[in-house]
């Protein structure tokens, strides 16, 4: 989740600032970056129990000793609760998941140099505080009411509001991480046709990648219950958006739903108002009863725009959010598929080819079925593995002809690897832990924080 956004402050009169606001991320292929976002479950070595904010041992500790690696600190109230450096940012979730939003980079080997050389960062600093991480979907072993809260002034908003639209916000919003890839578009047309394949091919990455199957030390009877998750967190900000599908979708649709997606908060002065439930069209009109006779600003726009949570989300880019956390060669695999699916044209029509033809209940059958079977669930006549096979060979074609090679003259399909071995196995991160679970385990989740840390 973000921080504050920081564009002009411009204020909002009209519905074509904020249409104005999306296009004006468009780019020329020369220009298309790639931004990779991934988050991390910390744990004490001597308890496994997550770090508060507080203390030796604490997030806030752990961010200040990044500090010495050209990190700025980002504070709240005087709290550190943020790191910025260059385009790149380190920021918490609501129960201290340390996430790198990474800067937008031109290839797949530059973001995979940036991962492994956060988390190598990373660890230097948090071993000698007796501090660990490790990448899955949801928190494996601890309860809702063992996760601490972070103090940033929008996560006590959502607290309070997720509470009353959903019972499994607080979850969501405490014991799961993801890793996502931001992707650019060239025009509305293209933005359009990645929306809808992204869309549509959602489900395979979350089959891919799931990685969750456990719920306070014990099976959850799913292999991605991240995924699950938000299927009761917050309807009107969630799910597989059908409406991208229909004739005459673009930007304005898009600034439709976002105008109807109920607010959080407003960002004033340094501190959030509490907002939550209100409309950002009364807003627009100066009638928001929290902020009577005041109007947005663009960056009130850009923060609400943070505030949607569908599969694919468009700001000025188009983000890919299905996935499971993961180890570090998966975080590079998130980013290797859809890079290899979208930005080449060839690809990305065999890609729409593969897709076009699913109906709006096939898509979220989909959606909804991966939570638990993952690649053997049924599809058509075969399974998602037959329609995850098919996307990662697309995606590697697309890879190949992109080109880019690292030193070893290797091009980007080397990170596409763990997703390959999976797709030839059949067999998902989830499934090969609950084998470990009710095998060498005995019945234990605690060994994950040992073998699966970074």
């Amino acid at each position: 989740m973000s921080g504050p956004s920081h564009v002009e402050q411009e204020i909002l009169h009209s519905r074509e600032q904020l249409l104005g606001f999306l296009t004006s991320g468009m780019r020329t292929r020369d220009d298309w970056r790639i931004g990779t976002e991934h988050e991390k479950f910390g744990f004490r070595y001597d308890d496994l129990r997550p770090p508060g904010f507080d203390g030796e041992g604490g997030i806030e500790a752990l961010l200040e000793g990044l500090v010495q690696y050209g990190w700025e600190p980002v504070r709240e109230a005087g709290r550190t609760i943020a790191l910025s450096r260059g385009q790149a940012s380190v920021s918490l979730e609501p129960a201290g998941q340390l996430e790198l939003s990474g800067a937008p980079l031109s290839t797949l080997h530059e973001t995979c140099r940036e991962a492994a050389s956060h988390l190598l960062e990373l660890r230097s600093v948090a071993e000698p505080l007796g501090v660990g991480f490790l990448g899955m979907g949801f928190q494996p072993l601890w309860k809702r009411e063992d996760m601490p809260w972070m103090p940033k002034g929008r996560y006590a908003i959502m607290r309070r509001y997720m509470a009353t639209v959903g019972n499994l916000g607080l979850d969501m919003m405490t014991r799961t991480a993801t890793v996502q890839v931001n992707l650019d578009v060239a025009s509305e047309a293209d933005m359009v046709r990645k929306f809808r394949v992204g869309l549509a091919l959602q489900p395979v990455a979350t089959a891919l990648f799931a990685d969750s199957p456990f719920t306070q030390g014990r099976p959850n009877g799913f292999l991605s219950y991240r995924s699950h998750i938000w299927t009761d967190t917050d309807p009107v900000r969630t799910g597989m958006l059908d409406f991208v599908f229909e004739d005459g979708f673009g930007y304005e649709r898009w600034v439709d739903y976002l105008l109807d997606v109920p607010m959080y908060f407003v960002y004033r002065d340094g501190r959030y108002i509490d907002v939550a439930g209100q409309s950002f069209r009364d807003f627009m009109d100066g009638r928001l009863p929290g902020l009577p006779g005041q109007k947005p600003t663009l960056q009130d726009w850009a923060d609400h725009s943070t505030t949607a949570f569908p599969e694919v989300r468009l700001k000025k880019y188009l983000e890919m959010r299905g996935a499971d956390s993961g180890p570090w060669n998966r975080i590079c695999a998130l980013p290797a598929f859809w890079v290899g699916l979208l930005y080449d044209d060839d690809a990305l029509d065999e890609a729409w080819e593969l897709v076009r033809d699913f109906t709006l209940e096939e898509r979220n059958a989909l959606r909804d079925g991966v939570q638990r079977h993952a690649l053997k669930l049924p599809f058509r006549d075969g399974t998602v593995l037959d329609l995850a096979r098919r996307a990662l060979e697309i995606s590697a074609r697309g890879l190949a002809r992109r080109g880019f090679r690292n030193d070893n003259g290797m091009d980007e399909r080397i990170f596409l690897g763990p997703l390959l071995e999976m797709a030839e196995a059949g067999t998902t991160a989830a499934e090969r832990k609950l084998e470990l679970f009710h095998g060498p385990w005995k019945g234990s989740v605690e060994p994950v924080f040992r073998e699966f840390a970074y």
